[in-house]
């Protein structure tokens, strides 16, 4: 079967922090042309700082903008149950491959309390939901025991992994090994090739917001069964991802690289990063060294 990539595609803000969707359907546009399925209110997407009202229109708006050419996964976790099926509910049936439902945060969860979370918004959907992981972000961990029990209710189908260890991708590839259909996304952008390898069904990545055609490269590579274009096109994008994330706050750096390029996607809400020009300088050097810098290619 044929892997893909989702990307986590950002939401683009006005100067007065109030969203662009035009903006974000441009994105959007962007990453259809280069190959790629999307995830829409993603951490890349600032979900967290989005109203449900925003969320909704957001998801309409990626919905209508692919007309079906790529599979559309939307993150409707909220911090509470009774929040999140709220969310979920309505944008059931709306036409997306899935709804990706985060792992709650703030309020902390034993494994019994995820198990019950997830089942029970699983129940209300018709629309397939899958498991979303990132510890250090929610403080909350989908075990493997708890993930395989949630494997086998009928309307849970994966599991995306954003916690960056192989050891628990692993686990959860072990899972699916016992849930046949069952599907693993891995989310860190140095293991996509790694987790094609190892058996995921696809990858979810951030940093393909700024390179997606390099993204789509390693897929492409991968699937063709030209390893040696897949790891070259994979050592060039975890370069980059390495150099990018040292200068701070990953989904922040992603956007402040799109805004150096394009600056309709505008900057993030705050009190995310604020502009500061060593550090813009420091990106553009960034994406200049990896022939990504937009108005220099132009």
């Amino acid at each position: 079967m044929p892997r893909n990539a989702h990307v986590a595609v950002v939401t683009c803000f006005n100067a007065d922090e109030t969203v662009n969707y035009q903006a974000t359907r441009a994105q959007v546009r962007r990453q259809v042309a280069a190959g790629n399925d999307l995830m829409v209110c993603g951490t890349n997407g600032d979900f967290s700082a989005l109203t449900q009202g925003e969320k909704i229109r957001l998801i309409e708006e990626v919905v209508d903008e692919v007309a079906g050419r790529v599979k559309v996964i939307a993150n409707v976790g909220c911090p509470a149950t009774f929040e999140t099926l709220q969310l979920a509910r309505a944008v059931d049936g709306l036409g997306l491959h899935g709804t990706a439902v985060i792992t709650p945060y703030f309020i902390a969860c034993t494994q019994d309390g995820l198990e019950r979370h997830y089942a029970t918004i699983a129940d209300a959907l018709s629309t397939p939901v899958y498991l979303y992981d990132i510890p250090a972000r929610t403080q909350n961990h989908i075990e493997p025991e708890t993930c395989l029990k949630l494997a086998r209710h009928g309307n849970i189908k994966g599991v995306k992994d954003s916690g960056g260890s192989t050891e628990t991708i692993k686990q959860y590839l072990d899972v699916a090994k016992e849930v046949e259909g069952f599907e693993v996304y891995c989310a860190p952008d140095h293991l996509v090739l790694w987790g094609l390898q190892e058996g995921c069904t696809g990858v979810v990545s951030g940093l393909g917001n700024v390179a997606p055609e390099l993204l789509a490269a390693i897929i492409r590579g991968f699937n063709a069964g030209d390893l040696v274009a897949a790891q070259a096109a994979q050592e060039n994008f975890a370069g980059l991802r390495k150099d990018l994330y040292a200068l701070g706050f990953p989904p922040a750096l992603v956007k402040r690289a799109l805004y150096i390029n394009d600056a309709s996607v505008g900057q993030s809400r705050q009190p995310a990063l604020l502009p500061d020009a060593a550090q813009d300088q420091a990106i553009r050097e960034i994406l200049r060294a990896r022939g990504l810098l937009e108005a220099e290619a132009a």
